[in-house]
Parts: C-alpha cells; sequence; structure tokens
C-alpha cells in the first residue's frame, strides 16, 4: 500500500535526453508492422527484431514468428532479417528458396558491411572490434570469406594480436560499443600499427553516442541509475556500465517490475534512462512506480536532440 502523499519522501528524477529508441530501431520495428499489415500473419523474423522483450511480446501479439535461423521459416511465408544484420549467407539462401524476405538492417550497421568489403578488396587485413556471439559481429563477420576478419574484444587483444603484414591493416567496429572502451582499444591498435586504416566516420552510431553522453550527464548528478533496457541488449548493459563510470550505482532493468525500492533508501536523486530497443512507455510505468513511494519531481537533461530517421524499404513505403 502506498504511503499518503505528505509521507511521501521526495525524489528528484533526472530523465536522460535522448533516451530509448533510435531511428535504426524504429525502422525495424515499422517494417515487421507493415510486413504483417501488408502480407497478413504469419510473418517471420529472424532472430529478435531488436533486443527488447516488450517489443518482441508485441509483435509476437501482431503475428510475428520468432525463430533464429532461415530453415525454421516456410518459404511461402515473408521474412525479416533483424536490425543487428545477417551474413551474407542468410539473403543468398533466401534467394535460393525464391523467398520474400526483408531486411531490417540498420542502415548504420550496413554502413560498417559496406566499409569491411572495402578493405577486404584493398587486401587489407580487417580488426573488427566488438564482443564475439553479439549477433551484428556474427552478421559483419560473415560478410566476407571465414578467416577474413579477426575479432578484437579487449585492450590485451589489441596487444596481442599478430597480423600477417603489420602495414596493411584495417579497423571497424561494432555499433553499440562503450565509446570509451573502444577508444582505449583502438589507441593500443595504433600504438602497434600507426598505418591502420580506420572508419571514414566513426562506426559507433550517433544513437549510442549520444546516449552515452546523455548517461554521463545524469550520473554525475545521481545517486542510483535506473536503465531501462533488456539484458542481451549491447547498448543497454554498455548504458549501465557508463554510469557506474560516471560515479552512479547503475542497474539495468526489464521494466518497472524489475525495480527494487531498496536500491532507493535515503536517495534523493535518481537518473533513469533507457536503451535504443526500450520503448518510452517502459520509462514512463518507472516513473510511476517511483510515484507510489515518493514525492517525485521530474527534470530532464538534454544532451542532445536526434533528428534522424531512416526510410523503409520500398516495397513497404
Amino acid at each position: 500500500m502506498s504511503p499518503p502523499p505528505a509521507a511521501r519522501p521526495p525524489l528528484t528524477v533526472l530523465l536522460a535526453t535522448p533516451r530509448g529508441f533510435c531511428a535504426g530501431v524504429d525502422r525495424a520495428i515499422q517494417i515487421v508492422e507493415r510486413a504483417i499489415g501488408k502480407y497478413g500473419a504469419p510473418v517471420y523474423v529472424r532472430h529478435e527484431i531488436v533486443h527488447n522483450r516488450h517489443v518482441v511480446e508485441r509483435l509476437k501479439a501482431l503475428g510475428a514468428v520468432f525463430v533464429e535461423e532461415l530453415d525454421e521459416c516456410p518459404a511461402d511465408r515473408p521474412v525479416v532479417f533483424s536490425a543487428h544484420g545477417v551474413p551474407k549467407a542468410v539473403p543468398a539462401e533466401a534467394r535460393q528458396r525464391k523467398m520474400l524476405y526483408l531486411d531490417a538492417t540498420c542502415p548504420l550497421v550496413s554502413k560498417v558491411h559496406v566499409e569491411a568489403g572495402r578493405h577486404f578488396d584493398a587486401g587489407r587485413e580487417i580488426v573488427l572490434i566488438g564482443h564475439a556471439g553479439h549477433p551484428e559481429v556474427v552478421g559483419t563477420m560473415g560478410q566476407l570469406p571465414e578467416g577474413a576478419v579477426a575479432l578484437i574484444e579487449t585492450v590485451e587483444d589489441a596487444r596481442t594480436f599478430a597480423p600477417r603484414d603489420p602495414a596493411n591493416v584495417a579497423f571497424v567496429t561494432q555499433t553499440t560499443l562503450s565509446v570509451d572502451d573502444t577508444a582505449e582499444i583502438v589507441a593500443a591498435l595504433r600504438a602497434r600499427f600507426p598505418d591502420i586504416a580506420a572508419p571514414h566516420k566513426e562506426d559507433i552510431c550517433y544513437a549510442t553516442t549520444n546516449r552515452q553522453e546523455a548517461v554521463k550527464q545524469v550520473a554525475a548528478k545521481s545517486e542510483v541509475l535506473l536503465v531501462l533496457g533488456s539484458a542481451n541488449s549491447s547498448n543497454s548493459v554498455r548504458l549501465a556500465e557508463v554510469g557506474r563510470r560516471a560515479g552512479a550505482r547503475a542497474y539495468l532493468i526489464d521494466d518497472a517490475g524489475g525495480l527494487d525500492l531498496s536500491w532507493l533508501a535515503g536517495v534523493g536523486v535518481v537518473g533513469v534512462t533507457a536503451g535504443a530497443s526500450a520503448p518510452e512507455v517502459l520509462v514512463q510505468g518507472v516513473i510511476d512506480r517511483l510515484a507510489e513511494r515518493f514525492a517525485v519531481s521530474v527534470e530532464e537533461i538534454d544532451a542532445e536532440r536526434e533528428t534522424v530517421s531512416f526510410k523503409l524499404p520500398r516495397v513497404l513505403a
């Protein structure tokens, strides 16, 4: 039972801006929704369209069927490839089976694929900075022949990497990494390979960078930071890590149900943000939950305003 309003201790909630859906996530979700509207249910989706349980469950209710591999999809129903990107072998198999497929790969991930291909065509040995097993990394490495891309996860990996020709190396990165961690890895690579070819523009996407910068500003003023996002969401996990580095006690939670109010004992300021795949309704749910126990005042901390949008595939526009 909630305490009466007069008995509720004050709590300032600092909302990080930007937070929540990025343009790539918004586009991917729209692709699934419009595909269901155009072709009817079921529409198959290879891998979670984005890494958020609430988004996936809502799309399931609309008629999406999520699978891990293409061989789980019937050839006579549309299939959508997730925002994380897929190895080249996947669309090749879909074409061979004469399937209707829609590619929801984020355009900024596709940019990394193109960069890797250009380096390969130029005869360079390619380093991918990223996390092993993440679908974006699997998709990027799968753009090129096996062995063409070496995965670097840590500064130590960068220090021990042994290329065939140290004068002919290039690097690309996963789009959802920690900006600070990646800078350390890149610095270690540059120290060893001064001529290493870099992306024309940083691969870590604008949304990841902006959300991490917003978290730094909010965490510096907060005692506790709440990050809305799923545990398998790379960008959400990174936000919690960035918050901890900035001095806040940071917790990654799926929704208001994951909030333990004992974390806020004696706390006067709490920061709130959401990963790029987490819907805004989850943020409001946390604020509503806090308002049951505290006299809440909400302040927005603006780090950057985003105006990016991506076009849908022509067949769905």
